[in-house]
Parts: C-alpha cells; structure tokens; sequence
C-alpha cells in the first residue's frame, strides 16, 4: 500500500466496498439454516411450531366459513360429490400446515439452485475487484503539498460515498434474510387460510409473496455480475490530465457506477413483485 495518505484513503474505502460485495456473494448462497451459526433458525422454528396450534384453530375456522358461504343449504354438504371436495381441501389445506416448513424450504432450494446456475453461466466465482488504477496512484503521489489540498477534498467525499453506499447494499442483503426468516415464522397463519375457498386468496398472495423475497436473491446476483463486468473494464483514465481531475473523473463514474448496482440491490423486491404481478 502506498504512504500517501491520498491513495491510502481511496484504497481504503475500495476494499470495504470490495469486502462488502465479497460478503454478499457468500450471503446470498447461504441458507438461512446456516445463518449465523443457525441460532437465528432455532428460534424461527420455535416461533413456526408454536403458532401451528393457531394455524389449525384457524383452519377449522376458515373452513366452516367456506362452507358456509360456498353452500346453499345443509342438503348440499350431504351430496357425496361435494363433500369429498370438502374433505379433500380441509386435509390439503391441514397437510400445508404441517408441512408448510418443508414446502417453503423446498421452494428456496429451488431459487438457490437458479441463483448457482445464474452464476456458472456468468462464469463468476467470485465478484472482480475493484482497484485503484496505477496512473492515479503515480499522479497522487508526485504532487505537491497545495496540489494536494482539493484532493483531499475529493477523496474525503468520495470515499465517504463508497463507504455509505457499501453499507446500504449489505443492509438490503441482511433484509432479505431477515424477510425470509418472519415469512417462515409467521407460515402457519396465513397458510391456514387454504381450507375456505373464499379466504384462499390470502394464502396464494403470502406464497406468492414468499417467492418473490426467494428470488431478489437472483436479482441481487444478476446485479452483482453486471458491476463485475464494469469493475473489469474501469473508467478510462487520462495520463495528461491533472491529478485532482483525474481523480474527480475516476470517482465519479465510478460511484455513478456503485449508484446503479445498489439502487438495483434496493429495488431487488419491486423488480420481482412487478416480474410476478402483485
């Protein structure tokens, strides 16, 4: 690392940039098993356990709300064909319940499995660094002590930029986990509302809602990739140009660059509801 305090503010701020997004590549190829050492998991499943004896409760009601609402008369429920419906939906409906854990966990393992294939396909293993670009370094340091001063200036708030945007993309990674992990808590509930026909509208939007959180997490890598594919290729550089607008230049397409992939990051959620209509 280079002893200008310049350059060594604008490596700096880089590498928690690159640590973040290195971060974010292992997180959203973990399992929210293994989050955290599973402790997180432990309670979730505690919390989806305990609120299946509701989710039950509220089956049964739903269900004579349906059959209520769904049928003219009692004379309707003792024809054969209608009560074999009945009976059908009621057992799918309490098989949901008690398997809703396995269900939401299988439809995970089928987006992680996309998000592996999105990633071989690229040919990423990991996200390419971005690094300061030599010329920039060379130029920094054969300045002078008043050809310093706006440098300061420009890599004490671009380094504040990269720092800040570092933390919100993590933080809409680490959201996703937490959104997953409420969503399989609460399962039993919403689930519960499949034994009426008229209430099974809130069950398909609570799945469908489960599905969309699944997969921001291929949003958030297809993201990451096309980042990937521009850290590769930095800004261009001009030798001839002055340090501070040589800097100025590279920090801020590059932060413009940053902007989109978090702003992406961001909208990972809105980008899928609007993919799956809700």
């Amino acid at each position: 690392m280079s002893d200008n305090w310049i350059v060594q503010n604008l490596e700096n701020a880089l590498e928690t940039w690159n640590a973040k997004l290195s971060e974010i590549w292992m997180l959203i190829t973990q399992s929210p098993e293994t989050f955290k050492g599973g402790s997180i998991w432990n309670v979730v499943v505690n919390i989806h356990g305990a609120l299946q004896a509701i989710g039950y409760a509220l089956l049964v009601l739903f269900f004579v709300v349906g059959v209520v609402k769904t049928c003219g008369s009692f004379a309707e429920v003792k024809k054969p064909e209608h009560a074999l419906k009945l009976f059908i939906r009621f057992a799918l409906a309490k098989g949901v319940i008690t398997y809703g854990m396995e269900l939401m966990l299988a439809l995970l393992s089928i987006v992680q499995g996309v998000i592996s294939s999105i990633m071989n396909a690229a040919g990423f293993g990991t996200p390419q660094a971005t690094v300061l670009p030599s010329e920039i370094v060379t130029a920094v340091e054969d300045c002078g002590f008043f050809e310093s001063i706006p440098l300061w200036a420009v890599t004490l708030i671009g380094g504040l930029f990269i720092w800040v945007l570092s933390f919100l993309m993590i933080l809409s990674v680490y959201g996703r986990f937490f959104k997953l992990y409420m969503y399989t808590a609460i399962a039993p509930i919403p689930l519960s509302s499949f034994a009426g026909e008229p209430s099974q509208n809130i069950g398909k939007s609570f799945l469908k809602s489960y599905a969309a959180v699944c997969l921001e997490g291929a949003i958030i890598v297809l993201a990451c990739i096309i980042f990937s594919v521009f850290a590769s290729s930095p800004p261009v550089v001009d030798p001839n140009a002055a340090a501070a607008s040589m800097v100025w230049s590279y920090i801020g397409e590059l932060i413009f660059n940053m902007l989109v992939l978090v702003g992406s990051v961001k909208m990972a959620d809105r980008i899928v509801r609007e993919m799956m209509g809700l």
